[in-house]
């Protein structure tokens, strides 16, 4: 039987600016995809670009490869990755005349 978690990362968060979720530890892991509902934007062509980060140790964190397309208006969006080691998270950066998006963001694990 494969195990899975689901973990909420933000919830009903509103970014603006540079931002990075708490990071997630995974060493189990085989499978993970990351999950944002985009529920609410502000701003003047608010654009929010979010990218998936690991790390060894859980504090110093390099760019794993996998980012999500450009997201600029409310739904759902997800991506999926695989070979990433000891922790995850997400970072990104919100853009536009004073850009918001309010978002939960769910990290699902799989073994």
């Amino acid at each position: 039987m494969r195990h899975f978690t689901t973990a909420v990362l933000e919830r009903h968060a509103s970014l603006a600016g540079d931002f990075a979720t708490e990071p997630y530890e995974t060493p189990w892991a085989s499978e993970a995809l990351f999950f944002i509902r985009a529920e609410e934007t502000a701003g003047e062509n608010p654009l929010l670009r979010a990218r998936v980060q690991i790390s060894a140790d859980g504090i110093h964190w390099v760019d794993e490869g996998t980012a999500f397309p450009p997201i600029t208006t409310t739904g759902d969006y997800f991506v999926r990755i695989s070979h990433f080691g000891g922790w995850l998270r997400l970072a990104g950066t919100i853009q536009g005349e004073e850009g918001r998006f309010d978002v939960t963001i769910h990290l699902v694990l799989k073994e």
